[in-house]
């Protein structure tokens, strides 16, 4: 929106030139210069320009042919042609038109000549300091000027690599989008581009290839369901790679210009793509979303009312029964009134990058970071530096769960149109760091593969920081796990017994390996229990941390989930101290487990516990982490 502000008060002008007097006594001067601006309005730039040009031949002070002939080439494409053309005009007269000055900084950022646009600004001020659309403008250019003038003195690291011929051809390839795993990849691909009778038309299908033996291998089209005959695209993915939402317009079916559709997947195969529906599209634009890992969180672009500008970021939040909230706008910090889009919310679920062609940059579209606070809003906007981004349009880029990676489209070897790349992105420009836990689901008996839901929640403060799903024929499940924060784990099915594990991860910034972990349910049933990794105790002492509430809650959910269920509570030792030691401590532990159950409301004959000691280890007791699986406390099903 800003940019199509920017166009059309530089068309403005002209219209304001051609009633500025003739600055030439030749009468042949000014019928050349007539044709040359009737050809201009007519959009017959060719001839526009030799008329023009026979204006200057004619008459080499007519300020007016100059200033018009810039526009021409403006409108070309030909900046370099403009600038020098407008410099002409204006060195004969700075007063005649002082908006030209404008008008060349304008073009000057566009061809990354920033020091020539600074001073074209400060001049234009000087000349209209007080105008009330204009000035304001030019202020915001000199800002964007003098920032970057200062980026290209103090470059990035930045060393992009074209990901070669598996993944991208000849036509524009654009649109990443990558897998929690790092081990799918799915792109945009403008396949066709043709002229119909109602307009120009475009087909872009969606390709996959898969990361193997080091590489990646040649990209396979995704063909139906996803594709068809008309153009979808700007898609996002899952981080476990079976949730699909991507964009489509201008087909039957949508609601607005462009909606946001979405797909699963179930084994190898893709559902029936579905429009989302209100309230996440509406009779305006919706495009380029962006799922957070657990898939529950739906970042996108729009247009429409109750934004800031022109496109907007917008968030919506999924319900449990599976329907979306209405969308929030992001905010001053985000928006402005120009344009945002193509935003990425990464898997740590704090760190958004985006494009916006206002906030301040390098020319047309930057791209940025933002990172979330205390109270949810993201703030600390970043410019991602020169020369990530360029006078030119920086959009779509993603950064790998590891966070080091970074991949986005780009022109820049001109022969093979739009390419994809990846660079590895500086230590100031990366999110926090985020692992995996990958594997599958099982039922220990039978050896079924299961469904089940799981939930990691920070045990700083309980709050669920991620939720996902195994799939229903294979068991896989893909689950991300932020570093820097200890969390709780639970995985559960209606008929089966809970599993519980832990993760400790603060103070760890980077992890070698993901976690490869499959996990076993146990049905319901006497006898079978579960170790509660979650549960903690005061060293040499009984009393319960306070993390330890959040594994507690879920007992008792699980307890009035199953009210038939009975209950023994175990605890267990190492062999440190003494065995009547050790014998106290665990029943005590225990005991304080039951006295927290029976608090929230769960009946006393419905629970028992025992202490164990130092008498059923289940590790070694000749090392540190041995001992450790032997301290724990169980969860037995009596009857």
């Amino acid at each position: 929106m800003y940019r199509l502000l920017f166009f059309i008060l530089f068309l403005i002008p002209l219209t304001i030139l051609g009633q500025q007097p003739y600055k030439t006594e030749s009468k042949k001067a000014i019928r050349f210069y007539e044709e040359g601006l009737d050809n201009y309005n007519k959009q017959y730039y060719s001839a526009a320009e030799q008329y023009l040009l026979e204006a200057i031949n004619t008459d080499e002070s007519f300020q007016n042919a100059y200033l018009v002939v810039a526009e021409v080439y403006w409108e070309q494409g030909k900046y370099e042609l403009a600038v020098d053309y407008y410099g002409k005009g204006l060195q004969i007269d700075s007063f005649f038109y002082p908006r030209g000055y404008y008008n060349k900084a304008g073009l000057e950022v566009k061809i990354a000549r920033y020091e020539d646009a600074l001073n074209s600004y400060l001049t234009y001020l000087k000349l209209e300091p007080d105008d009330p659309k204009y000035s304001v403008l030019a202020r915001k250019g000199i800002r964007q000027a003098k920032f970057a003038i200062r980026a290209v003195k103090n470059p990035v690291p930045f060393e992009p690599v074209n990901l070669g011929p598996n993944i991208n051809t000849r036509q524009n390839e654009y649109w990443p989008s990558l897998s929690a795993d790092g081990q799918t990849l799915i792109i945009t691909r403008l396949v066709d581009f043709y002229d119909v009778v109602m307009g120009n038309r475009i087909q872009e299908d969606f390709f996959f290839s898969q990361y193997e033996n080091g590489e990646w291998k040649p990209m396979k089209n995704a063909g139906s369901p996803l594709n068809t005959n008309d153009n979808e695209g700007a898609q996002s993915i899952s981080a476990n790679g079976n949730l699909m939402v991507y964009t489509v317009c201008n087909r039957r079916g949508v609601i607005g210009r462009c909606d946001i559709y979405y797909a699963e997947k179930e084994g190898e195969e893709w559902t029936q793509p579905k429009n989302m529906g209100v309230p996440i599209n509406t009779v305006y634009k919706e495009t380029q979303p962006s799922l957070s890992a657990d898939g529950r969180t739906l970042y996108f672009a729009s247009d429409r009312p109750g934004g800031k500008g022109g496109l907007d970021l917008w968030r919506s939040q999924r319900n449990d029964d599976g329907t979306w909230q209405t969308p929030v706008n992001l905010g001053d910090s985000i928006n402005t009134p120009g344009d945002e889009m193509s935003p990425f919310i990464h898997h740590d679920n704090n760190t958004l990058y985006f494009s916006s062609d206002y906030h301040t940059g390098m020319g047309g579209f930057d791209l940025f970071m933002a990172k979330r606070d205390n109270t949810g809003h993201f703030n600390q906007i970043q410019n991602l530096g020169y020369p990530i981004n360029t006078s030119g349009d920086e959009v779509g880029l993603i950064v790998n769960a590891e966070g080091n990676i970074a991949y986005y489209a780009s022109d820049m070897q001109k022969e093979n149109g739009k390419d994809i790349f990846q660079f590895e992105l500086y230590k100031e420009a990366r999110p926090n760091e985020v692992s995996y836990m990958k594997g599958q689901v099982f039922d220990e008996k039978t050896r079924k593969r299961l469904k089940a839901r799981f939930e990691l929640y920070n045990l700083s403060d309980g709050s669920l920081t991620s939720q996902s799903e195994s799939d229903e024929r294979s068991g896989e499940f893909l689950l991300c796990i932020p570093t820097d924060c200890d969390y709780m784990l639970t995985v559960t099915r209606p008929g089966y017994l809970f599993y519980s594990d832990n993760f400790a991860l603060i103070g760890i910034y980077h992890l070698d390996k993901p976690f490869l972990k499959d996990v076993p349910l146990k049905p319901i049933e006497a006898g079978v229990s579960i170790v509660l990794k979650n549960i903690f105790y005061e060293t040499d002492s009984y009393a319960l941390k306070t993390e330890s509430k959040y594994e507690l809650d879920k007992i008792v959910g699980f307890l009035q989930s199953n009210p038939s269920i009975h209950i023994e509570i175990s605890g267990h030792t190492d062999t440190t101290g003494t065995a009547v030691y050790n014998q106290i401590l665990s029943e005590n532990r225990a005991k304080s487990v039951v006295q927290y159950l029976i608090g929230k409301g769960i009946s006393t004959e419905r629970l028992t516990y025992k202490g164990y000691g130092l008498s059923k280890p289940i590790d070694t007791n000749d090392t540190e982490t041995g001992r450790a699986n032997n301290r724990r406390t169980e969860l037995k099903i009596v009857e």
